[in-house]
């Protein structure tokens, strides 16, 4: 089988976020398809299987199968450009978990389209403010995540996030976001919970602040920082009740994995 590692949402490899892509012929196993993942040891393992004239499109991280992933659907995208002799400039991906995603590739830039998030304000509890050692300004509930709102971007590099609080929350993970210093906002994303203590650049994560950002600065176009150590940049952009992510990727590895 197979394998492509791919550095998301950067121009340059040890940077961004890395996905493993596996192109499958048809689907395996979840039990095997978990174990590849766990044996990768990326935030995201993504599979899939072309359908027609889509691709039917799955993502693991090394514990459990998640409804979205971003930047694992960028790197498959990479990977389909680039590798595996997809010669049209679009790509629709179908995820059983979260519907049409579609990628389209102006240059070396990729936009992926994905829908909205939606966003209820939540009480500042204290299992969420115990989580952090800074106290947040405002809590959100999203369909999988919580998102935390800070002061000042210093406040986001400068988090100590407690992972064993942080896990024992009920949801996918925490965003902590902040406007940004040289960008329109930025953010973190902690998800012990999912197996990533913090994941390098969330794309998923960006359908939730979009929304919330561009209603906060009257813009629907924006541009984002994830302050991991890796770091990522993404352009974004409102589009009703869906969004675009885009952002850059490389190709740091191309192998073969050998399963009995």
């Amino acid at each position: 089988m197979k394998i492509y590692q791919i550095d998301a949402f950067t121009k340059t490899v040890f940077s961004g976020n890395p996905a493993a892509v596996c192109p499958l012929k048809e689907w395996i196993s979840d039990e095997i398809m978990q174990k590849i993942a766990a044996e990768n040891n990326l935030a995201e393992t993504a599979f899939y299987v072309k359908k027609g004239d889509e691709y039917e499109i799955r993502w693991f991280t090394p514990t459990v199968e998640v409804d979205l992933c971003g930047h694992a659907t960028l790197a498959s995208a990479f990977v389909l450009f680039n590798y595996e002799n997809h010669n049209d400039n679009r790509i629709t991906f179908f995820s059983p978990r979260s519907g049409n995603l579609i990628v389209t590739k102006d240059g070396e830039l990729l936009s992926l389209n994905f829908p909205t998030d939606t966003l209820e304000p939540i009480i500042l509890n204290t299992e969420i403010l115990d989580s952090f050692d800074i106290k947040p300004q405002l809590a959100f509930k999203g369909k999988t995540d919580y998102m935390l709102v800070f002061n000042t971007e210093e406040e986001i590099l400068n988090l100590k996030p407690n992972f064993d609080k942080i896990s024992k929350l009920k949801v996918r993970g925490v965003i902590a976001t902040a406007k940004g210093d040289n960008s329109d906002f930025v953010s973190r994303f902690f998800g012990p919970q999912s197996g990533v203590n913090e994941d390098p650049v969330t794309g998923s994560a960006h359908t939730t602040l979009i929304p919330y950002w561009s209603k906060e600065l009257h813009k629907t176009k924006l541009t984002a920082i994830q302050l991991s150590e890796r770091k990522g940049f993404l352009d974004c952009e409102l589009l009703g009740d869906r969004v675009r992510i885009s952002g850059h990727a490389k190709c740091y590895l191309i192998g073969n994995l050998f399963i009995e």
